[in-house]
Parts: structure tokens; C-alpha cells; sequence
């Protein structure tokens, strides 16, 4: 027990806060699990909800602090990078937070503490409690400083493949997933060459070449996000 209170602590000093409502904070680092047996107990997952709104308020702000002229197109799926669990994952790792949280046996058994959907959702929640403690602008000075990395990597380091960030960009913006189709393949049975096209409604197609149907596929896909990202009408 006082192992994990001296990591609740430590953690207190990488966010930057100390938390005046301590049950708040416990709440935040309490996963659903512990919650199992006969006691109630009160987890983290109703702090989701709000840190998800929160984290997506600051992270659009940032993003639009940081480019005036980005259009819509392309700052959504620079927000959909920055605020999904995988990222959520990330900062929640760098900051320190697994070893505060809050499991059942079983579950940290199973190595849940170390799971990107635990700790994602849990960062999510500890968002929502900085909001409530300390206001805005302490959500908004830790988001700032947590998330500093994942602004500074390149859109081509964050994680999944393009065409998985590709789809997600597509469903950010509320259009159809993005449709693939092989439009040459040369060279011989041993050794060929793919060219693959990918469209998305409402902007132009873009060609990627591979040795595989699946790799052009992949080459197609990211040759569109560079595109966008780069801000190409």
C-alpha cells in the first residue's frame, strides 16, 4: 500500500498539481475491476467521459494555436492522432501512471496495469479530475507539457500503420472508409510490383507502389496523409 501512495505522490509532482480532493483523485486511478466483489466502489469510468471532452477542447485549441491557417480537413486527423488511446497510452506511461493505479488483483494478475486500454482510459480520467480540482487551466498546463511529445513526432511515428490512421482520419471527418484498388501490376510472378490506388470522398486519389497488394496498399495510404498533412487542397 505505501508503495503504490508513494507513487500517487510522485505522480502529484510530474503533473504539476496536488489534489485538495483526494477522494477525486483516487477515483481517477481506480479501475472498474476493484470494483468486482461485494463493496461499492467508485472507479474511474464516469471520469472518462469528461476527460475525453476535455482533452479534445485542449488538444483543438493547441492545434489551432499552432497553425492559423490549417483547414478543417487537415487538423482533424492531427486531432484524432493526439487524442486517441494509444496516444492517451503514451503520456500515460511517460507521466508515470501505472504503478498508482488502483486494480484488482485478478485483473493486475492478468497485466492490466500495463494494458494501453487501462491506461488510456485512465489518463482520460485523470484529465477530468485536474479539470474539477484545479479548473482549466491546470488541465490545460499539464496537457501542454504531457502531450509536448506526441505534437513534436511526425504523423508517419504515431503508431498504426497508414492505412489505420488513414481510416481514422476518414471517420473523424464523418466520410466512408477510404477504398483501395490495384490499377497495375508489372514485373514477374516471383518478384512483382503493385501499384494500388486509394480515393477518399471528397479529395483527390492518391497511388502508392509495393511489392504486395497490401504494402502499395500502405504506400497509397500514407502518400494521402503526408498530402494532407502538408496541407494540399
Amino acid at each position: 500500500m505505501n508503495a503504490r501512495l508513494d507513487a500517487v505522490s510522485a505522480l502529484e509532482q510530474r503533473i504539476g498539481h496536488v489534489f485538495e480532493d483526494r477522494e477525486l483523485l483516487e477515483r481517477a486511478l481506480t479501475h472498474a475491476s476493484v470494483g468486482d466483489g461485494a463493496r461499492k466502489v467508485r472507479h474511474n469510468e464516469r471520469l472518462e467521459f469528461l476527460g475525453d471532452r476535455v482533452l479534445n477542447l485542449l488538444a483543438a485549441e493547441r492545434l489551432l494555436a499552432l497553425d492559423h491557417d490549417a483547414k478543417e480537413g487537415v487538423l482533424s486527423p492531427r486531432l484524432a492522432a493526439l487524442v486517441n488511446g494509444k496516444a492517451c497510452a503514451r503520456v500515460a506511461r511517460r507521466i508515470g501512471l501505472a504503478p498508482a493505479l488502483r486494480l484488482s488483483g485478478s485483473a493486475t494478475k492478468i497485466g492490466a496495469r500495463e494494458s494501453d486500454g487501462v491506461l488510456g482510459d485512465a489518463c482520460e480520467a485523470l484529465m477530468a479530475a485536474l479539470f474539477i480540482d484545479g479548473g482549466l487551466e491546470a488541465a490545460r498546463t499539464f496537457f501542454n507539457t504531457a502531450w509536448q511529445d506526441e505534437f513534436d513526432a511526425p504523423a508517419t511515428s504515431r503508431g498504426h500503420d497508414p492505412k489505420t490512421r488513414l481510416q481514422e482520419w476518414a471517420q473523424a471527418l464523418g466520410l466512408p472508409l477510404p477504398a483501395y484498388a490495384v490499377i497495375k501490376r508489372t514485373g514477374p510472378d516471383h518478384a512483382p510490383c503493385f501499384t494500388v490506388a486509394v480515393t477518399l470522398q471528397g479529395y483527390d486519389p492518391e497511388e502508392g507502389e509495393g511489392r504486395s497488394r497490401q504494402e502499395a496498399e500502405k504506400a497509397a495510404a500514407l502518400a494521402m496523409l503526408l498530402r494532407r498533412e502538408g496541407g494540399a487542397d
